[in-house]
Parts: C-alpha cells; structure tokens; sequence
C-alpha cells in the first residue's frame, strides 16, 4: 500500500506503441504518455549503446562508477526533448530491461519550462534481482523546478516539455550487460478534484476476463524485509495476478527460496523483486510493471481518464491495474478503508459496474468483488478525498498500470 498525503500522489495507460497524444479529460485534465521503444530508441543521443532491434544494449563503456561496494562500468542513452501540448504537474517513467546478474540500470528525468531546463533527477534505479545493488528510488531531490515524490516528480514549475536518461551499468570485467527495451514518460496535469463526470457503461459490458485471483491478507507476517505481507503487498499481489494471466511468471525453481509452508509463493517472489530499499515498500509503481517486464511483457504506468477508457483494454483482452483511495462508505462492498490501494479491473457486469479482482481479501476465493460503477469511477479518478473529522486526503488521479504481451 502507498500512503496518499493531503494533495499528493503515494500509492502505486496506454494504447500506442509509440506515443499517446495528450488527451483532455472531460474534467479539464490532460495526460500525455510518450515512449521509446525498439524502433524509436534509435532517435536519441547514444554514448556508448547501441539501439538495436531489440533496444539498447552496452557495447563500449564511457565511465565508471562504485556502488555498494563494486566497480560498474556503464554507458547512457538521452531521449530527444519530448514537447507536451499543455503545462504538466506531475510525470512518472516506466521501463522494461533485461538486468543479468552484476548489471543494473538508472533512470533520470529533467524536465522544461519556458526559458529554463531542470537538472536531472533519479526517478530509479533498478535491477531484477537484489544480490549487486539494492533497487531503489532516491529521497531529498528537490529544488525550484521540483521535487521527486519516491516515483513520480512533482512540477515546482509547470513543465512543458520533458527529458529521459537511462545509464546501463555493468560489473568491471564481466561481458553479460543490460538491456532496454522500452522507455516511457506519463506527464499529466490533474486538477484538484473531490468528484469527476459519471462516464456511460461502454464496450466492455458483460465481458470478465480469467484473471487468477490473490490475497494480500494470507500473506501477512510474511518476510518483514519485503515489508511484512498484509496491506503492504497490494501492488505486488495485484502484478503478479496479471503476470500470470498472461502465462507468464516465475518458475517453482525461481521461487525455491520461499518458505515451503507458505500459500502463493509466486506473490512473495514478486515482493521481493518488487521491493524499493529506499522507500522501503514493494508499493513503487514503476518498479511493479519493470518487475512484469522481466517476463517478457510490456508494461507501463499512465493516469486513464474514465472507466470509458478503461473499458476499451477490457475489450481487447487487457486486466488493468488501479490506484486508489477510499472510506469504507464511499465504495460499498469493499468493507474497509484506505489512504492507497491497488487492485485488478477484469471485467464489467452487463449494467457496467466494475469486476474487479481486490487482493484486500482474506482467502483467494473472496478476491472477486463486484463495485458500482459510479463509485469505483470517482474513487479513482479524484484527487482529492474528504477524511473522517476534517482535513483533505489525496487521490491517484486515475493512475493505471497496462500490463500485456
């Protein structure tokens, strides 16, 4: 789980494989989701990669650099400027990257305004397993341009135009390097908003997609380093259901590490590799869909604008991953409250309420939940919330993980 602050996105879609225009909601927000793939690394600025058919790869080092102890070699990619068609507030990257054993990549953003660049800011740095660097965002980064919140950045200035960077390192002496197959940006601009527009049930009624189903809750107590199961494994429960919808997943020799007494290995798995050291959490949103990535799909976090939208990846096939927060009584049926939770859209009812699959359970079988549609809607699309007694709550502002081959 990722706690929601008064104003602020904690917790933690898109249709094209090179870019999605910005798109203004009926509320007046935009988001933009932009990415750089296999076809498109190719237009920026190499030093020392290749950008290849199958993405970014290290051929010839450019520097060095220690990290907890052992020498890394690395070489870097920069995005051409990616110029957004209104003022953003808030962005967050996504990538997919295959990380060998003694390798590892870094993820940096700047972002640019009318007559200024920022500098670049570490939005990640990333590795599939755990055994050379401890994945991890960076706290303190902060100035007059922005600040990064764990994984998204926070616009001091309204930014208009953006820039990624991502450095491949690999162990001194060893030839197996990362690669990266994929690169993406979401910069939105979501106004303050406690209610947003009821959106009309669409393509995806009748339609519930055969999404395997997984509590959080039987994991509780679970490894206290991944941060103790329970509430604070909605995110990786959530991915790995969608992971293995897709037939994909960890192998039971990946997975021989876990505890034998322990239901759904494959969650703990996913925790581990999911988990940020810094923010000390497996609830970072880019981590998860790199964590799906590792298996061969494609995956990446944007902000959707209705459940209309949604509907569409519903109808082709495609579970989506949701943010949100809530009072008990503001989504009936859940039992519970939450300042961040994440959880599985897999379908709509024939009226157009929402399937979803929500790992806050307490067995398997009870993660099927069916919520009205109007109130799933406004829970997850508000960024702004009323709390009991007084005061102001966040909300994700739509936020999305799409997770597909």
């Amino acid at each position: 789980m990722r706690l929601l602050a008064a104003g602020a996105v904690l917790c933690v879609a898109v249709v094209s494989a090179t870019a999605i225009p910005a798109v203004a909601a009926r509320s007046g927000g935009a988001v933009d989701y932009h990415e750089w793939s296999a076809g498109s690394l190719g237009q920026g600025t190499s030093e020392g990669v290749l950008a290849g058919r199958d993405g970014l790869e290290l051929v010839r080092p450019v520097g060095r650099v220690e990290r907890e102890g052992r020498a890394y070699e690395y070489a870097r990619w920069t995005s051409p400027v990616r110029r957004l068609g209104f003022p953003a507030t808030q962005a967050v990257a996504s990538w997919n990257a295959r990380t060998p054993a003694g390798t590892w990549i870094q993820v940096e953003f700047r972002s640019v305004g009318e007559g200024w660049t920022s500098g670049w800011y570490v939005l990640g740095r990333w590795a599939y397993g755990d055994a050379d660097i401890k994945r991890a965002t960076v706290s303190g980064q902060s100035d007059e341009h922005g600040s990064v919140d764990v994984d998204t950045f926070v616009a001091g200035e309204p930014l208009v135009a953006h820039q990624v960077r991502v450095t491949l390192h690999r162990a001194v002496g060893q030839v197996a390097a990362p690669s990266v197959s994929l690169v993406g940006v979401m910069a939105s601009a979501v106004p303050d908003r406690f209610t947003v527009p009821a959106s009309k049930p669409g393509s995806a009624r009748g339609i519930e997609l055969a999404v395997p189903r997984y509590s959080q809750n039987v994991h509780l107590g679970e490894y206290p380093e991944y941060d103790g199961g329970g509430e604070a494994w909605c995110s990786p429960s959530s991915t790995e259901m969608v992971v293995e919808y897709w037939g994909r997943g960890p192998t039971p020799e990946e997975t021989s590490w876990v505890d034998p007494s322990y239901a759904d290995p494959t969650v703990d798995h996913a925790a581990r590799h999911t988990y940020d050291y810094d923010y000390r959490g497996a609830g970072n949103w880019p981590f998860n869909t790199a964590y799906a990535a590792h298996f061969g799909l494609r995956a990446h976090i944007t902000r959707l604008t209705s459940l209309l939208e949604l509907e569409r990846h519903i109808a082709r096939g495609v579970p989506v991953i949701t943010s949100q927060a809530f009072q008990a009584d503001e989504l009936p049926g859940a039992g519970y409250s939450t300042a961040g939770h994440i959880m599985v859209v897999v379908g709509f009812t024939e009226r157009g309420d929402v399937i979803a699959n929500d790992p806050a359970s307490p067995d398997n079988p009870s993660v099927r939940r069916v919520y009205p549609r109007r109130a799933f809607e406004n829970v997850w699309l508000r960024t702004k919330r009323p709390l009991p007694g007084g005061g102001v709550g966040g909300g994700s502002g739509g936020i999305a993980y799409i997770i597909q081959p």
